[in-house]
C-alpha cells in the first residue's frame, strides 16, 4: 500500500481491503441494533429509491480504462433502481472539468470521477461536493479529501511488491540473478509508486540486482521499442518486471523476434491475453499483478448506497467506509484459471 493510501486509512479509521471480499453487500439504515450480515446481504438486493449515478473518466484509449468503462456499465445495468449518466471521456482537463459540471448542473444524486489528473480535477471535485453532490474518487486521487466522500482504487505500491517478492522467490538461491523493469509512464506517481514497491520487494533478497529500467508509456508500439532497447543492453538477465499488460503485448513481441527465452516475465494489471499466455505456459511471461478494473463496478455499488443511505455489507457501520484499496493479487499457472473471466481486451 503507498504511504498516502496508508496515512488516509488512519486519517478516517478505515482499513484498506480487497474489494472482493468486503463490497459483497450493502445494507440500508437500521435503527436499534447493528444489523447482520446477511440482513445487509438481502437488503442490497432489494431496489430501493431510485439513483442517478453521473461518471466522469479519461478517454479510454487503454485497454484497461475500456474495462473500467465496461465494468461500470455492467454493473449499473445490474440494478433497476439504478441510472449511469456516463461522459465521453476525455485526456483534455478542461474538458474533463466541463463534462463534470455538466453532471453537477443535471443535479445527479453521486458523481463517481475517475480523473485524467488528479491534483488538476481537484477543485471540480470540491465544487461537487459544495454543491451536494457527493463524489466517489475512483483510482487517481484528487489532492484534497475534502473533495470526495469516498476514495476507492488500486494499490500501486502494492502491485510493485507483490511483483518482486514473486520474482524474487523464483530466483531464490540463484546467485547474482540479474533483474529489469519496464515501468510505465514517468511523471506519474503512480509509476513512481510500482518501482518504489518493486525496489523495496528486492531489498529482501540479496542475490538479486536490478540492472536495467526502461519507462515505456502503456502503449503497445512504446512496450516493444523499449523492451527492444532493454534486450539490446543486457545480453543475459534472470526476470523482468513489466508494469502494464498492454504494453506488455509490444514487449513480448521485441523478445520473440529477438530470439530471448533465458528470463522469467511478470506483467501488470490482468489483461486477458495476458491470462491465456500464462495459462499456455509456452513463453516467458509467468505471472502478472493485478491491477483489476472491476473498482468501476465497486464505485457504483459505493454511489448507490452512498445514495440509498446504506453501508457496506459484512461491516457494523451505517455507513460507506472512506477510502478502499483493491488488493493487487499474482496470477500465474496456478490459480489462472479462477481470474480467467476477469480478463480485459
Amino acid at each position: 500500500m503507498s504511504q498516502l493510501t496508508s496515512r488516509r486509512g488512519l486519517l478516517f479509521g478505515t482499513a484498506a481491503v480487497s474489494t472482493g471480499a468486503f463490497l459483497t453487500a450493502c445494507t440500508s439504515n437500521a435503527t436499534g441494533a447493528a444489523p447482520s450480515a446477511n440482513d445487509q446481504s438481502a437488503a442490497s438486493d432489494k431496489p430501493g429509491k431510485h439513483v442517478t449515478i453521473g461518471f466522469a473518466g479519461p478517454q479510454a484509449d487503454h485497454g484497461w480504462l475500456n474495462a473500467i468503462n465496461a465494468n461500470a456499465k455492467s454493473r449499473a445495468k445490474s440494478y433497476s433502481d439504478v441510472t449511469l449518466e456516463i461522459t465521453e471521456g476525455s485526456n483534455d482537463t478542461a474538458t474533463q472539468i466541463g463534462q463534470i459540471e455538466t453532471l453537477i448542473n443535471k443535479k445527479v444524486d453521486v458523481l463517481v470521477i475517475l480523473p485524467a489528473d488528479g491534483k488538476a480535477l481537484t477543485q471540480v471535485g470540491l465544487k461537487a461536493m459544495r454543491a451536494g453532490v457527493p463524489v466517489i474518487n475512483l483510482d487517481r486521487i484528487f489532492n484534497s479529501p475534502q473533495a470526495y466522500r469516498c476514495w476507492i482504487g488500486g494499490d500501486n505500491y502494492g502491485m510493485g511488491l507483490n511483483a518482486g517478492h514473486y520474482i524474487g522467490q523464483k530466483l531464490k538461491g540463484r546467485k547474482n540473478a540479474k533483474v529489469v523493469e519496464l515501468a510505465g509512464i514517468d511523471n506519474l506517481e503512480l509509476t513512481r509508486q510500482r518501482t518504489q514497491g518493486f525496489d523495496d520487494a528486492l531489498k529482501n533478497y540479496p542475490n538479486i540486482t536490478k540492472v536495467a529500467r526502461q519507462a515505456a508509456d502503456f502503449t503497445v508500439e512504446s512496450g516493444q521499442a523499449k523492451m527492444a532497447q532493454l534486450l539490446q543492453a543486457q545480453r543475459k538477465f534472470d526476470a523482468l518486471w513489466n508494469h502494464d499488460d498492454d504494453q506488455g503485448v509490444g514487449a513480448l513481441r521485441a523478445v520473440e523476434q529477438a530470439g530471448r527465452d533465458e528470463f522469467l516475465m511478470v506483467g501488470g494489471a490482468g489483461a486477458l491475453s495476458a491470462f491465456q499466455a500464462i495459462k499456455q505456459d509456452n513463453g516467458v511471461l509467468k505471472a502478472t499483478v493485478l491491477y483489476p478494473p472491476s473498482m468501476a463496478a465497486s464505485a457504483v455499488d459505493l454511489a448507490r448506497a452512498l445514495a440509498q443511505g446504506k453501508g457496506v455489507g459484512g461491516l457494523a457501520q451505517y455507513e460507506i467506509p472512506a477510502s478502499l484499496t483493491v488488493y493487487s493479487a499474482v496470477v500465474d499457472k496456478d490459480n489462472v484459471d479462477q481470474y480467467l473471466s476477469t480478463g480485459f481486451r
